[in-house]
C-alpha cells in the first residue's frame, strides 16, 4: 500500500486554496499514469476487455468513493473507464484527491490505456 492510498480523504468546508506548484508535482508522483489537468484535476483512462469488466471497475472505485466519501466523476463506455477527481468546493486539488486518486490504483485488475 503507498503512503498516500494509507490516508483517509478528508472533507474540504472550503476556504483553503488548491494546491499548486511544487506540492502539486509532488503528490503527481506518487500516482500511476494520472494526468494532471491545468493544475484543476486529475484524470486517469483505463482499457479493458468489455463492457462487464468495465463496469466492475466502477462499481470498484464507487465502493472506494462511498468508504472515503469522495467522489470522482466517473465516465463509463464499452471496454472504457475514465475517472476525473478534483474537490469541487474550492474547485481544484487538495490532497484528498490524490489520496483517491492513490486507493483507485490499488485496485487490482485494471490496466491503463498505453
Amino acid at each position: 500500500m503507498s503512503e498516500l492510498a494509507a490516508k483517509s480523504c478528508v472533507p474540504c468546508l472550503g476556504g483553503v486554496a488548491p494546491l499548486k506548484g511544487e506540492t502539486l508535482k509532488a503528490f503527481a508522483r506518487q500516482l500511476t499514469n494520472w494526468e494532471v489537468i491545468e493544475d484543476h484535476h486529475l484524470s486517469k483512462t483505463y482499457k479493458l476487455p468489455d463492457f462487464k469488466e468495465a463496469l466492475q471497475l466502477v462499481n470498484r472505485i464507487g465502493e472506494i468513493a462511498e468508504r472515503e466519501d469522495h467522489h470522482p466523476d466517473i465516465y463509463l463506455a464499452w471496454g472504457k473507464v475514465r475517472v476525473e477527481i478534483w474537490t469541487h468546493k474550492i474547485n481544484g486539488l487538495t490532497e484528498s484527491d490524490f489520496i483517491l486518486a492513490a486507493k483507485i490504483d490499488e485496485i487490482p485488475t485494471t490496466k491503463d490505456l498505453p
